[in-house]
């Protein structure tokens, strides 16, 4: 991955001269004394305390006790210690701040649609109002500051209240996907000790009441520390509710008062812990804290995608994707409404999401690529009968673009005049590495920089920085939304972020940055997976696939489809005795489905004699995935069994 490459293209969006002016990117470079965006960087990146005293202030937090200096690097920049000996409930600047204000209290906060048609509206002052009947219904269960909470939920607004609320209390939020299977689930709320969990009864997908409490039972019933669990009524499923631990939501919050003191935490207090998936091993822990995620997020939303208050923005996501609570916080930290929806987006017709932007006004719209690959085929007809002229821009993030479908949506979507703020990121960084932004010009699927803070590079094999070559995605310095490690797991951390260059981040990626300073994100260059934006580990799967007595061992890969950008394609090694065949394929297919959610259901199951190995027995899944697809191996000097490669390419 070391050849010279052109990717840029011609540049097809600039901003207007009043759009620059009216950025929030722009009036704090003002504030600054900064004339450029490269002026920006420089010292961004060169001063980090100053970026980041700049951008609280900026922001305006407001801590119950301040910092005394921004950030501690005493324990090196693995492990920045920021804001000190300062105290900060982050639902403060999210709530009390705009109720205070009578000019604010009354402005949107949340608004909601779900599938069946229904929709509601709460103001800063009714969401406040929510959060603390829920922080007080979590306190009467004796729930408080440090106890983890999970949230397996569909997008109603109760979700969006229950994330607030257990940080309210000091809590710590677990979100985890609601397509989740058992499996998935136990393991998360078990890692975190967790004491409760959110759920529903069902919800609605297509027109079909699909049910969510039985998976939950399940995975509650493998959890030993787990004594709560609070269901919302969304589906009117019939449910069986265990004595003791179960309570409806409706019996639960609505009686609690609207009035509950926040837990004094300080700034560097657990806040949320976020499972993401790696090459090997359980999921990882991403550890967050009240001045952490919540800042960085507003940070980018801000910068970024330039949402002000009282703008409506939304994003295509789940609250168990990191897009999800970094909606919540952002928006609401920015004093912007936040949308969310909950149904199929392409459900009773293909211009549902469009539908949605003409109704509610939306300003700012997130989707993924995978999004509009599929809805192009459908043509422009669904787009173009409904007026859109609310939206200033789009924003992407999860996967990487192809050509066709961003053209597409930039041109005969936006017409030409709405943007795509593609962001690139990720759970352990609070949200973006590189992001589009309103004050530079965009080119097809690129980035326009870094964002702002981030000291960003890309390396060759040697770390030499590059340009127009393929290379490692790396940050060179410590940022406010840095995960604080991964759980319970210091040297996890530190193997999989820190070990491969001093003092340097590796993220995964492979990037590029072209002769123009416009930058490419190319792929992951470890052996994650990504279904439609949707990260996870192969050992997950694989481990999934070896508990079954008819395989010894599995390898699980990342195979190209045209709309979810990838499908788990999973290996197999028999055990003695044991035939492949189209059913025990089809069952571990479904055994798969059933533990970690359909989405990450196999394409397929293939049976092979044998998996490339290192001769240390590591599994070679980029060889594998190389096979498959019938690419260039690469170097193939580390397999201690070459024969292994003709099984996969010959694989049934």
């Amino acid at each position: 991955m070391n050849e010279t490459q052109t990717f840029g293209g011609k540049i097809v969006w600039r901003p207007t001269s009043d759009r620059i002016q009216r950025s929030h990117l722009h009036a704090f470079m003002q504030w600054h004394s900064l004339d450029s965006f490269e002026a920006l960087m420089e010292r961004s990146t060169g001063d980090v305390a100053w970026f980041t005293g700049a951008v609280l202030e900026y922001l305006d937090i407001r801590f119950q006790k301040p910092y005394e200096r921004v950030v501690d690097l005493s324990g090196g920049i693995q492990f920045p210690v920021w804001c000190p000996n300062a105290e900060l409930n982050i639902t403060t600047n999210c709530l009390d701040k705009w109720i205070e204000d009578a000019q604010t209290r009354n402005r949107a906060a949340l608004v909601w649609e779900g599938e069946e048609g229904e929709s509601r509206t709460l103001s800063y002052a009714e969401l406040a109002a929510e959060v603390n009947r829920c922080a007080n219904a979590l306190r009467s269960l004796g729930l408080g500051k440090g106890d983890a909470i999970g949230i397996h939920m569909p997008m109603t607004p109760e979700i969006v209240v229950a994330v607030l609320a257990i940080a309210r209390i000091g809590g710590v939020i677990l979100p985890l996907f609601s397509g989740y299977g058992v499996t998935a689930i136990a393991s998360r709320l078990a890692d975190a000790d967790a004491r409760a969990l959110f759920t529903a009864d069902g919800f609605f997908r297509r027109g079909t009441a699909v049910p969510l409490k039985p998976t939950a039972d399940q995975a509650a019933s493998q959890v030993s520390s787990l004594e709560h669990m609070i269901v919302l009524r969304r589906a009117r499923n019939d449910v069986e509710m265990q004595s003791g631990r179960d309570v409806w939501w409706h019996d639960l919050v609505p009686p609690q008062s609207a009035e509950a003191v926040f837990e004094p935490t300080a700034a560097e207090d657990l806040i949320m812990i976020i499972y993401t998936s790696g090459t090997t091993g359980q999921p990882k822990g991403a550890v967050h804290t009240h001045c952490g995620f919540p800042i960085k997020a507003a940070q980018d939303m801000a910068f970024g995608t330039d949402v002000h208050a009282g703008d409506v923005v939304t994003w295509i996501t789940d609250m168990g994707w990191m897009m999800g609570p970094w909606l919540v916080f952002g928006s609401t930290l920015l004093g912007a409404t936040c949308f969310i929806y909950d149904g199929a987006p392409n459900f009773p017709g293909i211009d549902r999401m469009w539908s949605l932007v003409e109704r509610h006004g939306i300003n700012v719209f997130g989707l993924s690529p995978s999004y509009v690959r599929a809805i192009l085929p459908r043509g422009t007809d669904p787009v173009h009968k409904h007026d859109l002229s609310s939206l200033r821009a789009f924003a992407s993030t999860g996967e990487p673009w192809n050509p066709d479908p961003w053209m597409w949506l930039f041109n005969e979507v936006g017409k030409g005049q709405v943007p795509i703020i593609n962001y690139s990121g990720g759970t352990e960084i609070s949200g973006g590495i590189v992001m589009g932004n309103p004050i530079l010009p965009l080119k097809p699927m690129a980035f326009s920089g870094p964002c702002p803070g981030m000291a960003v590079d890309v390396l060759d094999e040697s770390g030499q920085s590059v340009r127009n070559q393929v290379g490692e995605l790396v940050i060179r310095a410590p940022w406010i939304g840095m995960t604080r490690g991964v759980w319970k797991d210091r040297q996890r951390y530190l193997d999989t972020y820190w070990s491969r260059w001093p003092d340097t981040w590796v993220h995964g990626d492979f990037a590029a940055i072209d002769e123009d300073g416009s930058w490419f994100i190319l792929g992951r260059s470890d052996d994650t997976i990504k279904v439609a934006g949707k990260r996870v580990g192969p050992a997950e799967i694989e481990s999934i696939a070896v508990n079954r007595p008819a395989v010894k061992e599995a390898a699980a890969i990342g195979g190209p489809h045209d709309v979810k950008g990838s499908e788990v394609v999973c290996f197999c090694v028999l055990s003695p005795g044991y035939e492949g065949s189209d059913d025990l394929a089809m069952e571990l297919r479904s055994k798969i489905a059933a533990e970690l959610g359909k989405p990450l259901r196999p394409r397929e199951v293939k049976f092979v004699a044998d998996l490339p190995k290192t001769r240390n027995a590591k599994i070679m899944r980029r060889i594998i995935r190389a096979a498959y697809l019938d690419l260039d191996l690469g170097d193939t000097s580390a397999i201690g069994n070459p024969e292994a490669i003709d099984a996969i390419r010959h694989a049934s």
